[in-house]
């Protein structure tokens, strides 16, 4: 093993040689993709989507890059020798061709998974400015990317291994490759953490920035050039920048979002203390048990509402520590089911809510802690089965919320993704679950000791009524937790 054989080379392993150029993409991929992974995490999408979509827009990336390079760079001489099409390793990737080789196999995948194409792009897109900086330093190593002739003075106050390197043919080169890394690094500061946090973009927008941003310096930075690639007599990356410019400019002015627009929200409801009262009955079934396996410890008020809303093997583990929790569980449902029809009922306008949204086509469903039959139980007694298209139990899952499983199986069985979703429930488990499968969430305050609490949690709204969700749904945007 040698480090460092040559200029161009970072470590040499026998016949086989991995270029600075490698090093300088890999490092760039490792950042982009760590800043990306982060939001899409963040939007609901698991580590497993994420990697599918790091790989295949990788390996299309590649292919995309070295396709566009031949065609342009000469296609006579790659298509009458195609073996030579795969000696990447002899140099000739092209950005542009990585990028339409990537978005290809995006589209592609979240057409396949029902993932919305634009916001999984506001989560990829702008971090390519930042895999770009650093590859533009591959570049820079193998002496390519370079502009026209200056001056030795050019270099005045430039480091010395820049300076050398940008020495080629006999002259010193304008070290164009600089200035669009620089750019780049500019860019994505301006678009991530600025431009994003400014001025409250729309569902792709992000998308849109990149496209604007990179197509405009890239077109003058390729003016500056001498390396090219050329479609006849025109340079091939400004044609394409001009094209990135128009789309980006255009989808800003939100003309893609009449044309594609999103489809309705699904909403789905927890059912204890959102759309059923089952206080009473939850409360009377835990008082029994403290009354036979607890009796010296008082069931007060802060007991009440900590056990409102998490799941049941949770809280048994915790008041009754000593006892069998299956057998507990067990006896707290016999209980509850018992005492289903005297003590649980409809929460205020919860049918009059469901009634207007089930008119208007909305797809309704509930996820929830309780187990399907006693779910299945208060809906039928209160007739209010016949408005949901889906009903996910604590016995359909194997994590119960805040993990966003349960809202996962749901939009599955609905056959939709989760990329335009309302989750409406009352607890605080109920937002982190609905956070956590990037919906767009409503915190339904039955309880006034829970404002606060609530509040801590940034729901996106906050209701008293059910009602007031029939005036949410009409708003115009992204029915996500970023709401982009």
């Amino acid at each position: 093993m040698e480090f460092f054989p040559s200029s161009r080379i970072f470590v040499q392993i026998g016949p086989f040689a991995i270029a600075w150029y490698a090093v300088f993409i890999l490092i760039g991929g490792i950042f982009g993709c760590a800043f990306a992974a982060r939001d899409l995490k963040k939007n609901g999408y698991s580590n497993e989507t994420i990697e599918d979509l790091f790989m295949g827009a990788f390996f299309f990336g590649i292919i995309g890059a070295r396709l566009w390079y031949c065609v342009f760079y000469n296609f006579d001489y790659y298509f009458s020798n195609p073996i030579n099409l795969i000696k990447i390793w002899e140099g000739g990737l092209a950005i542009q061709g990585s990028l339409v080789g990537g978005a290809l196999f995006v589209g592609w995948y979240c057409w396949k998974h029902k993932m919305n194409y634009f916001r999984t792009g506001d989560c990829i897109l702008p971090h390519m400015l930042l895999c770009q900086t650093f590859g533009r330093w591959g570049n820079f190593m193998n002496q390519e990317a370079y502009g026209g002739i200056v001056s030795e003075s050019f270099y005045a106050h430039w480091p010395d291994f820049i300076a050398d390197r940008m020495f080629i043919d006999g002259a010193y080169r304008m070290p164009t490759f600089f200035f669009e890394s620089a750019c780049n690094f500019i860019g994505w500061i301006l678009i991530y953490f600025v431009y994003r946090k400014v001025s409250k973009p729309k569902r792709g927008d992000m998308v849109y920035a990149y496209l604007m941003w990179y197509g405009v310096t890239r077109f003058f930075i390729e003016g500056l050039r001498t390396d090219s690639l050329m479609f006849g007599s025109l340079r091939m990356a400004q044609l394409t920048s001009i094209a990135f410019l128009i789309v980006g400019v255009l989808g800003t002015l939100g003309v893609f979002r009449k044309l594609f627009k999103d489809a309705k929200p699904v909403i789905l409801f927890d059912l204890d203390g959102t759309l059923l009262n089952t206080e009473p009955a939850i409360l009377e079934s835990y008082r029994r048990l403290f009354e036979k396996y607890a009796p010296t410890v008082e069931f007060d008020r802060e007991k009440q509402l900590s056990v409102l809303g998490p799941p049941l093997r949770k809280m048994m583990k915790i008041y009754f520590p000593d006892q069998d929790v299956d057998a507990l569980v067990e006896e707290y449902r016999t209980i509850n089911k018992a005492i289903h029809p005297e003590t649980v009922f409809p929460m205020k306008n919860a049918k009059e809510m469901l009634e207007e949204l089930k008119n208007q086509g909305y797809k309704l469903g509930i996820v929830t802690t309780k187990v399907e039959d006693v779910t299945r139980l208060g809906l039928d007694i209160n007739d209010m089965t016949k408005y949901f298209d889906v009903i996910v139990a604590e016995n359909h899952v194997t994590k119960s919320k805040p993990d966003p499983e349960g809202i996962f199986k749901a939009c599955s069985q609905l056959g939709i993704g989760h990329d335009s979703l309302i989750y409406v429930g009352d607890s605080l488990t109920d937002i982190q679950a609905g956070k956590n499968a990037g919906a767009f969430t409503i915190g339904y305050l039955f309880m006034p000791e829970r404002r606060q609490a609530m509040m801590d949690e940034h729901p996106n709204r906050v209701i008293k009524d059910l009602i007031e969700i029939v005036e949410i749904v009409k708003e115009e945007h992204s029915w996500t937790h970023n709401m982009m």
